[in-house]
């Protein structure tokens, strides 16, 4: 399928959503899980009185014993009227949570809703490290410190505004991209959701997405930056579970000595706008690039988009988040339905 042919059909899609976005989700099916983890034992600490309420009577704990670390959260929809061939697992960013694919900061719906509205079964999970998935003690277990974000970062960082000193605590006195298409109005809701990361905990959570996939069965995952590195290499340690790759502008990528094992699952990469005007940006992008030329010489199939060169222009890091999110869902969902990935 042309990129023309995508975009165009991309509209039409974005448009029917639109129109529909005032109609009940049908549910067969809904629930969550934790899945993966190990077990692990803490020794030689010492006991400690700790007052769980002001004013109770303080009991005594003891930190020596076995722990449940490293599992991860999964929260699952499943459409009454499914059209998807494989369910379609979410996989956020550093830093972030499965909140990034739920209601977008500004309000509008997030790419789990649309997808869901397609007849997508949908897992959203929240990684290692995050969100309901807990953490560890560190340096215990966790090694290292986690790293937190300033407001200003996030802003100047995912090319939401331009550069560095970009951000101001007044919206109206932002540096924002030219013809952004982030929802300044919501940038305070989305920095609520930025959580504290570990940069240790790589092999924890590509044994927990492992996990998920042995749990869930054949799947497509869409992942999002940081889970680069993990949707490419979990896809190299199960090719036989993984029917398609849809990668967010990917800021890693997976082992270029089993690249011949990702040759038989068709794989989307999507950059935003304002690459070129980044000084991160470009060298991840060609790194990308890059790891998508080995795929293709492996005989794999790599289709990669970049927005501004089909016509969408405007979006950030967070594209799932920007006011046009429905129309790059759009161009998601085509790229699937071309590659025969939903039912007749």
């Amino acid at each position: 399928m042309s990129r023309l042919a995508i975009v165009t059909a991309a509209a039409v899609l974005m448009a029917s959503a639109t129109a529909h976005a005032a109609e009940p989700i049908a549910l067969r099916d809904m629930g969550s899980f934790h899945v993966g983890g190990r077990l692990v034992e803490i020794t030689g600490k010492p006991v400690k009185e700790v007052t769980f309420t002001p004013g109770g009577v303080p009991a005594k704990v003891d930190p020596n014993g076995t722990y449940q670390v490293e599992q991860m959260y999964v929260q699952y929809f499943l459409p009454q009227n499914e059209k998807g061939a494989y369910p379609l697992l979410l996989w956020h960013g550093g830093g972030l949570t499965g909140v990034t694919y739920e209601t977008t900061p500004d309000g509008r719906e997030g790419w789990l809703n649309y997808f869901l509205r397609k007849g997508w079964s949908v897992y959203n999970s929240d990684a290692v490290e995050r969100g309901r998935a807990g953490w560890a003690q560190y340096p215990d277990i966790f090694k290292g410190e986690p790293v937190f974000l300033t407001t200003a970062n996030p802003f100047e960082r995912f090319r939401i505004g331009d550069g560095a000193g970009s951000y101001d605590p007044d919206p109206a006195k932002r540096k924002l991209m030219p013809g952004s298409q982030f929802p300044n109005e919501g940038y305070e809701n989305f920095v609520k959701q930025n959580v504290p990361r570990w940069t240790t905990t790589d092999d924890a959570t590509i044994a927990a997405y492992i996990a998920e996939i042995d749990r869930v069965g054949p799947c497509i995952i869409l992942f999002h930056s940081q889970a680069g590195t993990f949707g490419f290499k979990v896809a190299q340690a199960r090719p036989d579970k993984v029917k398609a790759l849809i990668a967010i502008e990917p800021a890693g990528v997976g082992d270029p000595a089993k690249v011949e094992s990702l040759k038989n699952i068709p794989t989307l990469m999507v950059y935003g706008d304002y690459i070129e005007r980044d000084s991160r940006w470009p060298k991840i992008r060609a790194t990308g690039g890059a790891f998508a030329d080995a795929i293709r010489a492996a005989g794999g199939s790599v289709d990669v988009v970049d927005l501004p060169k089909v016509g969408i222009k405007g979006n950030s890091h967070m594209m799932m988040m920007d006011k046009n999110n429905a129309e790059v869902a759009g161009l998601i969902q085509t790229w699937l339905e071309g590659k025969g990935l939903t039912k007749k």
